[in-house]
C-alpha cells in the first residue's frame, strides 16, 4: 500500500509541476515553482551514492546522519537532484520486481551503447537492449545494483536546455 501511494504521490507532484509550467508559472512569477529533487527510499543510500557518483558523475550536495543517511546528489551540471535515503518509517519498495515503465530515473548521455557497456561492467543489469524509438531517440533501460530502474537516452530533438 505504501509503495502504491508513494508512486501516486510522486506522479501527482510531477503532474502539478508540469501543470504549473503550462499555466505560465515560472521564473518571473512571484512564487516561481521548479522541480528541485525527487526522493527515493533505498536500502543503502551511502553505497548507492558512491556508485552514482563513481559511475554517473553525480555530486553530493548535502548529507545527513544515521539512521536515515540522507544524500542529496546532483548531476554534474547541477540541473537536477535525487535524494537517496533510508527512512525506517517508510517501506523500501522492491525495485527489482517493479516494472521500469512504472518508475525509472532517466539520464541524457551522448553515447547510449558505450554508457550501457560501462555500467554493465560496473554492476548494473540489463533490462533491455539499446533501441531507437519512432521519434529517433536512442534509449536503453538498466537497473542499478539495488534494482532501481535507470534509463539512458539520447534525444533526436532535445527536450531540455
Amino acid at each position: 500500500m505504501i509503495h502504491k501511494l508513494s508512486i501516486k504521490a510522486l506522479v501527482a507532484a510531477l503532474a502539478l509541476s508540469m501543470l504549473a509550467g503550462c499555466a505560465g508559472i515560472g521564473p518571473g512569477y512571484k512564487d516561481s515553482i521548479r522541480l528541485e529533487h525527487v526522493a527515493i527510499n533505498v536500502p543503502d543510500p551511502i553505497a548507492m551514492t558512491e556508485w552514482y557518483c563513481d559511475n554517473l558523475g553525480m555530486k553530493v550536495k548535502r548529507e545527513g546522519p544515521p539512521p536515515v543517511n540522507m544524500r542529496f546528489i546532483s548531476d554534474a551540471g547541477g540541473n537536477m537532484m535525487l535524494e537517496l535515503y533510508n527512512n525506517p518509517e517508510g517501506k523500501v519498495p522492491d525495485y527489482k520486481s517493479m516494472d521500469p515503465l512504472s518508475l525509472h530515473i532517466a539520464f541524457h548521455v551522448d553515447d547510449v551503447p558505450a554508457v550501457r557497456r560501462r555500467l554493465l561492467a560496473a554492476g548494473a543489469t540489463a533490462h533491455n537492449d539499446v533501441e531507437t524509438t519512432p521519434a529517433g531517440d536512442v534509449i536503453t533501460m538498466l537497473r542499478d545494483p539495488w534494482g532501481v530502474p535507470i534509463q539512458f537516452l539520447t534525444r533526436a530533438e532535445p527536450m531540455l536546455k
